[in-house]
C-alpha cells in the first residue's frame, strides 16, 4: 500500500515536505509522532496520530511514538495563548506508563517484524545535556530570525495572551533536538503530526540538515474540527478519554453515534481503517437513508472495538438498547452500575429507606406513597391493567404486585417505566 496515497484520501494531510514520497517508496522507514504526557491516558484527539502510525506500520514501515517526558516539563506554545503548568519527573513517568498500555492494544509492539512500534521517552536522552551543552551544540545551528518566523512564536509576539517565556521560545529547539536524535540513533526520517506542528518539525529537519548534512521529512495532518467549527473531542464533561476509568465505554460509544451526518462522512475515514470501498458503500447507504444513522452505528462500533474490545462495544450497544430499543431485562441486570446511572443520567429519581423494601411493599403503595411515580393509584391501576408500566424491564403484571430485594439492581436500584420513553429511578438508601 501507498501511505501517502492511502492519508491522501482519507483527508488526513495538511502539509507534505517534498521529496517525502520518494523517501517511503524507496525503503522500509521509520517515523515518529509526539505524544503531550499531560495526563496517564490518551483523549480521542490523540487518535488522529495513532490512526497515522497505523496506516504507517500496515504500510510497511516502522513507527514510534515519543512521549515527551523533557517537552512535557516545557509545554509546546503552538496554538496557545497561556503557558501552562508543568509536570515533575515522577508524575510524566506515571503517565507514560498509562499511555503505553493504551498503545499496546491500538499498535503492534510485540512481534518481531522490523517495523514493530517503540516507545520512547525524550527525558532519557535530554536529561544527558547540560544547558552549556545544550546552547553551544543546538542552540548555534538555528537563528532567532528562523525561530521568530514560525507562527506559533509570532501569535505569541504579537500580543495573542501574555507572550512567550524563553522556556517556551526553546520548546521548537527541544523538539527539533528529539529528531535529531531519532535520526542519528533510530535511522528516523520522518516526523508527523498535527498542522499546529509544521513548524516544529521542520526546524528539526533543518537542525538534521546542518548539524550532519543528512535530509529528513515532515508530514502534517489537519486539525480535526466539528463541521459546525466547534472543538472535537470535547463534551459538557469535558474530554473524551480512551481510559474506562474516564470515559466509559457507553459513554465512548455514544460519542461517536451521536455525531452529526457531515462529521460521521470525514470521522470514518480518519477513525476507522475500513478500506475505501467499504467506506463509500457506508457513505451512500447513509445519504438513502440517513435516518436509519448507519454510517453513525458503523463508526461507532470500529472506534469502541478498537479502543475498548468487542466485549465493551456489545455491552455499550446494550446500554443504549435499554433507553431506546427493546433490551431485556437479562440486559438491564448485565450492565454494571457506572454505566447504569450514566445511561438513566437525568432522569426523575426518588430515594427509599432499605427497610421498606426488605420487609416487601405494593407496587402501586411504592410508587404513588413512598415515590410519586405516579400521581394516584387510580392513574396507576389504569396504566397497569394497559400493559403500560414495566418494572426493571419487566412488564407489572398485576396491581396487587409485590417488590423486595430480590428485585434491586446492583442492590439499589429499581427502574420504573411508564409508556416507551418515561423513566423513574428509585434508590434504596442505608
Amino acid at each position: 500500500m501507498n501511505f501517502v496515497e492511502e492519508l491522501r484520501w482519507r483527508g488526513m494531510i495538511h502539509d507534505i515536505m517534498p521529496g517525502t514520497e520518494e523517501q517511503l517508496a524507496k525503503e522500509m522507514t521509520t517515523a515518529y509522532v509526539g505524544i503531550d504526557p499531560t495526563a496517564d491516558s490518551l483523549h480521542i484527539g490523540h487518535l488522529v496520530s495513532v490512526m497515522i502510525l497505523k496506516h504507517f506500520q500496515r504500510c510497511g514501515h516502522k513507527p514510534i511514538f515519543l512521549v515527551g517526558g523533557a517537552t512535557g516539563m516545557i509545554g509546546d506554545p503552538s496554538g496557545k495563548s497561556l503557558e501552562r503548568n508543568l509536570l515533575d519527573e515522577q508524575t510524566l513517568r506515571r503517565n507514560q506508563e498509562g499511555i503505553r498500555r493504551q498503545l499496546e492494544r491500538l499498535v503492534d509492539f510485540s512481534s518481531d517484524e522490523p517495523n514493530a512500534a517503540e516507545l520512547v521517552n525524550n527525558y532519557d536522552w535530554m536529561k544527558e545535556f547540560s544547558f552549556l551543552e545544550f546552547i553551544r551544540d543546538i542552540g548555534k545551528c538555528i537563528t532567532v530570525n528562523y525561530m521568530m518566523a514560525k507562527d506559533s512564536v509570532k501569535k505569541r509576539f504579537n500580543g495573542e495572551g501574555e507572550g512567550m517565556s524563553f522556556t517556551e521560545f526553546t520548546y521548537q529547539l527541544v523538539q527539533g533536538t528529539d529528531f535529531l536524535h531519532l535520526y542519528q540513533h533510530k535511522n528516523c526520517k520522518l516526523q508527523m503530526g498535527g498542522s499546529d506542528q509544521w513548524g516544529n518539525i521542520t526546524t528539526g529537519t533543518e537542525l538534521i540538515r546542518r548539524k550532519t548534512g543528512g535530509e529528513a521529512f515532515a508530514l502534517t495532518c489537519p486539525l480535526i474540527k466539528k463541521a459546525d467549527g466547534t472543538k472535537f473531542g470535547k463534551t459538557e464533561s469535558g474530554n473524551v478519554w480512551l481510559d474506562p476509568r474516564y470515559t466509559s465505554p457507553y459513554k465512548f460509544y455514544q460519542f461517536w453515534l451521536n455525531v452529526s451526518d457531515e462529521d460521521a462522512e470525514r470521522y470514518v475515514k480518519i477513525f476507522t481503517m475500513l478500506d475505501r470501498e467499504t467506506i463509500e458503500g457506508l457513505v451512500a447507504a447513509h445519504r438513502e437513508a440517513p435516518h436509519l444513522r448507519g454510517l453513525q452505528k458503523a463508526l461507532a462500533r470500529e472506534v469502541t472495538c478498537m479502543v475498548h474490545g468487542e466485549e465493551e462495544y456489545r455491552r455499550a450497544v446494550e446500554a443504549s438498547e435499554i433507553l431506546f430499543g427493546g433490551a431485556t431485562a437479562e440486559a438491564l441486570r448485565g450492565i454494571d452500575e457506572q454505566t447504569f446511572l450514566q445511561v438513566f443520567e437525568g432522569v426523575p429519581r426518588f430515594e427509599i429507606s432499605r427497610p421498606l423494601i426488605e420487609g416487601g411493599v405494593g407496587f402501586l403503595a411504592l410508587c404513588t406513597e413512598h415515590a410519586a411515580v405516579f400521581p394516584s393509584k387510580g392513574e396507576a391501576r389504569k396504566l397497569i391493567q394497559g400493559g403500560g408500566v414495566s418494572l426493571n424491564k419487566r412488564k407489572i403484571a398485576a396491581v396487587d404486585c409485590m417488590v423486595g430485594s430480590a428485585d434491586l439492581l446492583s442492590g439499589r436500584y429499581l427502574l420504573v417505566q411508564k409508556g416507551k420513553k418515561n423513566y423513574y429511578l428509585i434508590v434504596v438508601t442505608d
